[in-house]
């Protein structure tokens, strides 16, 4: 391709914002979308998700652990991170961030801390010597439970929880902002860009908790709450269905306006993005889901076939969320400011930003997730 011919600008050349940045809201959409499915139990009192509301948030603590490692490795000085906390500037994105970050951070743990307080009581009486004295200090000196604390623990959990969510929206909504609010970008500048991401996140955190549960259920073979897993997919294909819409209306208003902003984007979508976006992202990813989810919420089957279904279709999401991430963040950087080129990007294999790079930060957190399981134990053998 003759990148002259296509009237890119020298600075164009590239890609800056690579697959790291893509990984960035992915990972912080799982975050969030999996702790409000925890508050959806804790602070709204569905108990039929009660078998996943411990799991969903410790899933959404080991990816928050993770959730900025993409854009640290992305930094050519990553401790240069930490002048955001050091030197705040309320006016920047970015700074904010740092500190919506923090402070889900600690409304998570804490919510864990009092969660498992109990497990933590009970684990701290039958272990001896060093271990012991660990869980004495992880349980803050406090190794006696009643009643009255119990309850104190239980209301504690459904403040946080309720807390929680809205600053587990506004951790991911804010990066459709950051995204949105970026004027001189014809795929991106759309205040639309938030409501999209915060949705698209509650898809692909329902999507994550529903996969593994499938998955752990049927390895360790124990017994699958059905009513939740029925739950969750109806939920699942709810949010999916909004998040879908959302996309497509946004596009559907663009084309219909007929500004010389469409002459471009119809060029991208039909160019570079035909593939990720047309055929992958709303066509197998998308329809495809949403037929399968459509059958299992609206037909009676077996619940073998049933699970499945909606195991392939969880799994398919995760794929379409990933997919949207990667045509927003990566197809806005397609066009040339002259609005009359396109370049070109797909990342290396072995590179610092590679896509090996990319898959080890996006399978540590479930292999995190597994030792989690022996600290916190959230699965029993029965679907209580």
């Amino acid at each position: 391709m003759d990148l002259t011919y296509n009237f890119l600008f020298p600075n164009e050349l590239h890609i800056y914002w690579t697959v790291m940045i893509v990984l960035y809201p992915y990972i912080t959409g799982m975050v969030a979308g999996a702790f409000i499915v925890s508050s959806f139990y804790h602070v709204f009192g569905m108990e039929k998700l009660k078998s996943v509301a411990r799991f969903a948030l410790v899933t959404s603590l080991a990816f928050l652990l993770f959730a900025t490692v993409p854009l640290l490795n992305h930094l050519g000085r990553p401790e240069r991170a930490f002048n955001i906390m050091l030197t705040p500037n309320f006016t920047s994105a970015m700074s904010g961030f740092g500190f919506v970050y923090l402070s889900y951070m600690i409304i998570v743990v804490l919510e864990i801390w009092f969660s498992y307080r109990k497990d933590f009581i009970a684990k701290y009486e039958e272990s001896k010597g060093f271990v012991k004295l660990i869980y004495k200090a992880l349980l803050l000196n406090s190794v006696t439970t009643n009643e009255n604390m119990d309850r104190l623990d239980k209301k504690v959990v459904v403040i946080l929880g309720a807390i929680g969510i809205p600053v587990a929206c506004i951790l991911h909504g804010y990066v459709g902002f950051l995204f949105g609010s970026i004027k001189a970008n014809l795929w991106w500048s759309t205040p639309l860009m938030f409501i999209i991401f915060i949705f698209s996140a509650i898809v692909s955190g329902l999507a994550v908790l529903i996969f593994l549960y499938l998955f752990v259920h049927s390895i360790r073979k124990y017994e699958i709450n059905q009513d939740s897993v029925d739950l969750m997919a109806k939920w699942l294909w709810g949010f999916m269905i909004i998040a879908v819409t959302l996309e497509l209306m946004e596009v559907l208003s663009i084309s219909y306006e007929k500004t010389e902003r469409w002459a471009v984007l119809q060029q991208l979508i039909n160019g570079q993005l035909k593939v990720s976006y047309v055929y992958l992202q709303i066509g197998l990813f998308s329809i495809v889901p949403f037929i399968i989810l459509s059958i299992t919420s609206l037909v009676k089957f077996a619940n073998k076939y049933r699970n499945l279904l909606i195991w392939v279709s969880s799994g398919m999401l995760l794929l379409q969320v990933l997919f949207m991430r990667w045509n927003v963040v990566i197809g806005g950087q397609l066009i040339s400011k002259s609005m009359r080129g396109f370049t070109e990007y797909f990342p290396g294999l072995w590179d610092k930003e590679g896509l090996f790079v990319a898959f080890l930060l996006v399978f540590i957190p479930f292999i995190l997730l597994r030792y989690f399981d022996k600290l916190f134990p959230f699965f029993n053998k029965t679907n209580k």
